[in-house]
């Protein structure tokens, strides 16, 4: 009898250890392919890539990173991109709420009419819009500009940022937009003053997947922009492969570049997000 809460303490550390095994296994899964790339942008240029993963190159190469800014402009491209992503990042936040706002405030009807739409939106495959997107640009005369890459966000850049919203406000008891109502609010207000401060995890995570979206973007800018000064990260980085795509170090040293911030983004997103969590519980 007095062995079975021992028994059932082991039992229960082995438990965790073969969760926390488990994971660490998972993370070096996915963290391999980064370390492959970093080690990989470290190594003399010219030279092919290692048959087995080299994790410190002799010598280091930092050079590298420094020739990559001047085959090609990709600081300004750098700049681009983190411009557009943060602004579609804003202007996203805004209209996917509201978008999710309207869907949780409105009636059973009219509720089921749009969530069946935003569903179906998700269905349709991303090349079937890129046609009639170009000539509606075109017709617009965004080709060439900034507009052209944003006017998604204009409508919540995805009809799942919407949905999350849209989830999460439902998640709220309706006398609590009713109550705010009541006392005279104005569906701004509602949104501004008891939908956000009740989103703000929804938010931060869509705030991070809109910027991988526009961070790492491809066709858009390659279909509408057409001036250099104008490219961002991911089209410089395609000009350097055609330039020379057998030079894997200063090819590694870009996609260095153009994912670190992403990875950034996501640790503070994710420290966010636990903090949150902790705070809830």
């Amino acid at each position: 009898m007095t062995n079975k809460p021992a028994r059932r303490a082991l039992r229960r550390l082995a438990g965790q250890l073969a969760q926390h095994a488990a994971s660490l296994a998972v993370a070096f899964v996915f963290l391999l392919p980064l370390a492959w790339m970093l080690s990989t942008s470290l190594r003399q240029p010219g030279l092919p890539p290692a048959r087995v993963v080299e994790w410190l190159p002799n010598p280091l190469a930092w050079s590298n990173y420094q020739r990559i800014f001047e085959i090609l402009p990709l600081a300004n491209d750098t700049l681009n991109s983190f411009m557009v992503a943060v602004a579609a990042v804003i202007v996203t936040l805004v209209s996917a709420s509201w978008a999710g706002l309207g869907m949780a405030l409105a009636g059973p009807r009219w509720r089921r009419r749009w969530v069946a739409l935003a569903i179906g939106l998700l269905l349709v495959p991303v090349g079937a819009v890129w046609l009639p997107r170009f000539v509606l640009f075109t017709w617009l005369r965004l080709t060439n500009t900034y507009g052209a890459l944003l006017a998604p966000a204009l409508m919540g850049s995805s009809p799942l940022f919407v949905l999350l919203f849209f989830w999460s406000y439902r998640r709220v008891p309706a006398e609590v937009f009713e109550s705010a109502r009541l006392d005279g609010a104005s569906p701004l207000a509602i949104w501004r003053c008891v939908a956000l401060p009740l989103s703000v995890p929804t938010g931060v995570a869509v705030a991070m997947l809109t910027f991988w979206l526009y961070w790492s973007d491809f066709i858009n800018p390659l279909l509408y922009l057409k001036s250099q000064s104008l490219y961002t990260l991911p089209i410089g980085v395609r000009q350097l492969q055609q330039l020379n795509r057998t030079n894997w170090p200063l090819l590694m040293a870009a996609a260095v570049v153009a994912t670190l911030p992403a990875v950034l983004v996501f640790l503070v997103a994710q420290r966010f997000l636990l903090n949150e969590g902790r705070s809830t519980e």
